[in-house]
């Protein structure tokens, strides 16, 4: 077998070609480790594997969160547990696993205005983007409208498919959307669409029993419901508002704080004196 002659310094531009940019910016540093310490060759191709395999990781996760469009900051870092304690941590956690995905099941987290419903589905999503999964946040009004005027341009198949490709759509503040009949129409067809299929995560500030407001139609209530439950994990987070409490909180301790002297109060003082 005849050797084969390579030139090396034309690597780089192979590797832009071959589309291996964490191969490309950490080769040199690796060869020159492998050369001083004498790794066999499958061990010098193996760690630049692991740095492309990792960054296209980070890169992955970070491309899903741009198009997830999840409110910052809501992680389950940031959630504050111990202010709902109906919902126990681990519970929450194996939620962020996302087997539950694979059935196309659902989570729907209903209660009080301020008790943290989308901090915590949006923790869920982010941790589920991290874990491989793809997730897109909206709030429901806006996606009804988006589907509505889909409709009426003949493309809400097309529309429909596009949210397809992820394996959990976050409905924010369903029982906030005052719908008229077309409306209430593609919703019910986006929720019949992903039944069994695809995931939902819903938040409502209203019990089901309310929700002839979401459907004026009993039927296409009672059919809308039926298929968001059949499969579903239901969280009652009925507790005191989270931003009401935290609000009073700051204000209760403006009212401790120590008074504070302004220098203009200091300088007449010594004024004074």
């Amino acid at each position: 077998m005849s050797t084969l002659e390579v030139d090396v310094h034309k690597l780089p531009v192979m590797l832009t070609a071959l589309r291996l940019p964490s191969f490309q910016a950490y080769w040199k540093e690796v060869a020159d480790r492998a050369d001083k310490e004498g790794w066999p060759a499958a061990r010098f191709l193996a760690v630049l594997a692991e740095y492309e395999l990792a960054e296209r990781e980070t890169r992955r996760i970070q491309r899903h969160l741009n198009e997830a469009r999840l409110p910052g900051g809501k992680t389950l870092a940031t959630f504050q547990f111990q202010a709902i304690p109906t919902i126990p941590k681990p519970r929450i956690e194996a939620l962020a696993a996302g087997d539950w995905l694979e059935a196309g099941a659902n989570l729907m987290a209903i209660g009080n205005s301020g008790a943290g419903k989308t901090h915590l589905l949006s923790a869920i999503g982010h941790a589920l983007i991290e874990a491989g999964y793809r997730v897109l946040y909206t709030r429901t009004t806006d996606l009804v409208q988006k589907l509505q005027a889909a409709r009426r341009d003949l493309a809400l198949e097309s529309a429909l498919a596009k949210l397809d490709k992820f394996h959990l759509l976050i409905l924010d503040d369903i029982t906030y959307a005052q719908k008229d009949q077309a409306e209430t129409s593609v919703l019910f067809e986006l929720i019949a669409r992903r039944y069994e299929y695809r995931s939902l995560a819903i938040t409502a500030n209203q019990p089901f029993s309310a929700w002839d407001k979401i459907f004026p139609d009993k039927a296409m209530t009672i059919a809308a419901i039926d298929r968001l439950v059949h499969h579903a994990t239901i969280l009652e987070m009925n507790v005191e508002s989270y931003r009401r409490k935290t609000a009073g909180e700051r204000q209760q301790n403006k009212a401790h704080a120590p008074a504070t002297t302004s220098k203009h109060d200091l300088d007449n003082k010594v004024g004074d004196n």
